[in-house]
């Protein structure tokens, strides 16, 4: 069981790392990452496409590996 686990955290861990690569940035320098936060946090940019469905399995993903690194801490 704990191999199990820990070979599912691995790969959640690499699934994490490669889907947050394939994103784009939303804006370059300093100006947009000072923009770009109050655009995304008052839903000014609406995510389209492959942009939506990169940004819903980075989600999924990552809660999965939240979810596996405590079971794996607790089962240890």
């Amino acid at each position: 069981m704990d191999i199990v686990l820990k070979l599912l955290l691995v790969i959640f861990a690499i699934g994490v790392i490669v889907v947050v690569l394939l994103q784009q940035g939303k804006s370059a320098g300093l100006s947009g990452a000072i923009s770009g936060g109050a655009e995304h946090l008052f839903g000014k940019t609406k995510a389209r496409g492959l942009e939506l469905v990169l940004q819903r399995v980075t989600v999924g993903l990552a809660a999965g590996f939240m979810i596996l690194a405590i079971l794996v801490a607790v089962f240890e």
